[in-house]
């Protein structure tokens, strides 16, 4: 299948927003309270000019997707690119295509496509800072032999998603590390 092949396969954002059953009130949290500013609208909006659109591997119970799927929705308003969504479980032959390392199939991953269907940026599945932090908190948890290790993790995951829902900041490294992706690729032409 090519890249446009994908695209058509799928999902809108409301008709994925409409199938989550996890993560669905985050997530549109974030999207209601996540804004750009006048500097990000600017430069975003360079984005009218390609055509381009977003296939978007993820999944409803991903903590990162429901980060970074409002914020790229915000971003794609702007831009006048168009998102389709594939569920990662789905859609393997595509998501192995973009492992994480060459090993993970870590979500989301946003694919951004010309026109013809040409690959023209990749952006996820997190910005520099959200991986630093969730780094950090995995390095204080004990040793997977230890009988607190289950139940540590769990406090860790909650703190997580608890900070990324709220955090500004967090939201700002995710426009950020998107901005520099796309402006290596704008200025290529």
């Amino acid at each position: 299948m090519t890249l446009n092949d994908w695209f058509q396969k799928g999902m809108t954002y409301q008709e994925y927003v409409d199938s989550m059953q996890i993560n669905r009130e985050e997530l549109l949290s974030i999207y209601e309270n996540v804004y750009l500013s006048e500097e990000e609208k600017v430069f975003f909006a360079q984005g009218k000019s390609k055509n381009w659109r977003i296939i978007v591997l993820t999944a409803d119970w991903c903590g990162d997707a429901m980060l970074c799927v409002p914020i790229m929705k915000r971003i794609a308003e702007v831009a006048s690119f168009d998102m389709r969504f594939l569920i990662r479980d789905d859609n393997l032959e595509l998501m192995d295509q973009y492992l994480t390392n060459g090993t993970a199939r870590a979500i989301p991953i946003f694919i951004f496509i010309d026109e013809k269907g040409q690959e023209k940026a990749v952006w996820g599945p997190r910005a520099p800072e959200v991986q630093q932090m969730i780094t950090e908190m995995r390095s204080a948890l004990p040793p997977k032999e230890d009988p607190t290790f289950e139940q540590k993790q769990k406090e860790m995951y909650r703190e997580f998603r608890e900070k990324i829902c709220t955090d500004r900041t967090i939201w700002k490294a995710v426009k950020r590390s998107v901005k520099e992706k796309l402006e290596q690729v704008f200025q290529m032409g």
